[in-house]
């Protein structure tokens, strides 16, 4: 196993409102069988992994592109969704948020009996890669939320988020089953986030012989202890902190700023204004009105564009991931309110695409496939620019056209 990768979100509190909660959960089961669909349920498994994916999805679901709070609120919307269908889907999700984090084990096995996975195995690793993160790697960040996503095959996913108050930062650790390893020597690819000073982390390959002198020191007899720590000075009644190699964080990062407002840095301008293109340009709309049904309206081909990028965009497509808040906004007003309408719409096309497929027709699917690819095509050849701060202008003038709300609301 290995992690993946971390993400540093500005903490963020508050209360999802069923209005988006219901909607979330929808668009989050929509988009996992699509991928389901198209590339398993390992595909699946992968990209829950990768903390630029799950960031863009939070933001291509309403909620605010930036916060803590899209760990909660995608991994309960998931989770709420995914589970009464699990059989069916061959993925499950376990744990989550203080209380519900110390079930895991427990829902592991009992999934486990379903799946015929080795659960006692699986609650191994989700107590190993919790630890690994709470204890090896002494950040500054409190583990508060955990949870484990299965797939019948075995593969799995952990998502898991602490707390550093002082800070004012959360900080979400992914791990992935793909490769087989050792927890405590470079268990992850990458830890994300910024430079905060020495960091203890004993789960570096470069501190073996630190956690083999932890060890044969406590072996050790205690007189003999106390003669080390006075010889070394250490004859107050502190801890004891041993000096290991800082983390290197060369690593590619996502970092999430405090600002609340989407600025334009936060986006990639090519990539926002090729589906801006796909939806408005008259050169491309005779094209999206064949790929999509009739009588979807330029704002849904938008949103549509986004969302199909969240289910067949490569990796290197989400390294700006407050691009998907131009789906549908974001609870908190940024950078628009949330246009229900448009949202509804998305959820109803992506849905009945997906029901299709089941049953041998993937017209519909392949058709949102294409609307990705145009976007990409138009953005490789046509190199557009979207002004930002005056797509959000015109978000939120038509805001009321759209059912926009907010939490404010």
């Amino acid at each position: 196993m290995i992690r993946s990768g971390t993400a540093d979100l500005p903490l963020h509190y508050g209360k999802v409102p069923e209005w988006l909660a219901s909607r979330m959960a929808k668009l989050g089961l929509a988009v996992s069988e699509a991928v389901i669909a198209e590339y398993g349920t390992s595909g699946w498994i992968s990209r829950m992994s990768d903390p630029f994916w799950f960031q863009a999805l939070g933001c291509v679901m309403g909620m605010d592109w930036h916060s803590s709070g899209i760990t909660t609120s995608v991994l309960g919307a998931l989770k709420r969704a995914i589970n009464p269908i699990s059989r069916e889907l061959g993925i499950h999700i376990c744990g989550g948020r203080g209380r519900y984090s110390r079930q895991t084990p427990a829902e592991l096995l009992a999934i486990s009996d379903t799946f015929g996975t080795p659960g006692h195995q699986l609650a191994e690793a989700s107590r190993l890669s919790a630890k690994v993160d709470n204890s090896c790697i002494q950040d500054g960040f409190q583990i508060y939320l955990h949870t484990f996503a299965l797939s019948r095959d075995g593969q799995w996913a952990v998502v898991q988020q602490g707390m550093n108050k002082t800070s004012g930062m959360a900080r979400r650790y992914h791990w992935h089953s793909s490769n087989a390893g050792s927890f405590v020597d470079n268990p992850q690819t990458g830890i994300v986030g910024k430079n905060s000073g020495e960091i203890i982390n004993f789960s570096d390959s470069r501190a073996g012989a630190s956690r083999n002198a932890v060890v044969d020191f406590l072996n050790t007899n205690p007189a003999l202890q106390n003669k080390e720590l006075l010889a070394l000075g250490l004859v107050k009644p502190q801890p004891v902190k041993l000096q290991l190699d800082l983390w290197d964080f060369s690593e590619p990062s996502l970092v999430m700023p405090q600002h609340h407002d989407v600025r334009p840095a936060d986006v990639s301008s090519s990539r926002l204004g090729a589906v801006l293109a796909a939806a408005y340009d008259k050169q491309f709309t005779s094209f999206t009105d064949a790929l999509l049904l009739q009588g979807v309206g330029p704002r849904t081909v938008q949103s549509l564009a986004l969302v199909s990028e969240v289910v067949y965009g490569q990796p290197n497509r989400f390294s700006d991931p407050a691009r998907f808040s131009f789906a549908h906004g974001g609870k908190d007003g940024h950078p628009f309110p949330v246009p229900l309408s448009i949202y509804d719409k998305t959820i109803s096309i992506l849905e009945h695409a997906v029901k299709k497929a089941k049953i041998g027709n993937r017209d519909q699917l392949e058709s949102l496939q294409r609307l990705h690819s145009m976007s990409v095509e138009i953005e490789s050849t046509h190199s557009p620019s979207a002004d930002i701060e005056q797509v959000i202008q015109e978000e939120r003038a038509n805001s009321k056209l759209y059912g926009g709300r907010t939490v404010f609301s």
